[in-house]
């Protein structure tokens, strides 16, 4: 499956706030936005006027930068949004924030979503007690997540789930360190997604 293997900080300054998508570099002072707070390219400090197009399209590709989604994949999610009873755009980012791969980053198994992916890939977790290697699988209220045995003595995972804990985890997850476990105590609201996306900019441009 394709993927994009560039420098992930330049995707950062392109949307002009951090996706976190660099693990703990993200939270120090190397950050590159923190750095150099505008897009990257020789043209990168000029002020484009940007149409209610353009706006629409940079809400859209910074979601599927955030969540590490690529654009069929992307488009599916929403047709499957649009398609339920409810908010297209609140039901989107609620998939996206349910996925296995968003919900280990969550709770502090990885420190970055990409890391979370590669764990889930190589089956270092299962949910309900079986082994789970889909970094799309959809989570559910009350579903248990754990990290395998031979995982547990991994000592950047252990400083990962520590450093997650000192900054605080999300409402709606619970995380019990010391069995190297995570529950779902619910699904996520809009106010427990907390990165800076304008779903309604989302829905306008896949509405036209």
């Amino acid at each position: 499956m394709a993927r994009y293997i560039g420098p992930v900080c330049r995707l950062c300054r392109r949307e002009g706030l951090k996706l976190f998508l660099k693990g703990d570099r993200c939270f120090t002072e190397k950050c590159s936005v923190e750095r150099r707070n505008y897009p990257p390219g020789q043209h990168g400090q000029s002020r484009p006027k940007n149409s209610n197009y353009g706006l629409q399209l940079r809400e859209k590709q910074k979601a599927k930068r955030v969540y590490g989604v690529l654009e069929n994949q992307f488009r599916a999610y929403f047709k499957k949004a649009a398609r339920k009873p409810g908010v297209t755009g609140i039901l989107l980012l609620t998939m996206l924030e349910t996925r296995l791969d968003n919900v280990t980053y969550r709770l502090g198994f990885a420190s970055s979503r990409n890391s979370a992916r590669q764990l889930i890939k190589h089956g270092h977790f299962k949910v309900n007690g079986r082994k789970v290697d889909i970094p799309s699988y959809q989570v559910r209220q009350g579903d248990v997540i754990e990290l395998i045995d031979k995982s547990r003595k991994v000592e950047w995972i252990k400083e990962s789930i520590e450093s997650a804990i000192h900054r605080g985890l999300p409402q709606w997850l619970e995380l019990m360190p010391e069995k190297f476990t995570g529950v779902v105590k619910s699904i996520p609201a809009r106010d427990d997604i907390t990165m800076q996306i304008q779903e309604q900019l989302i829905v306008e441009l896949y509405s036209k």
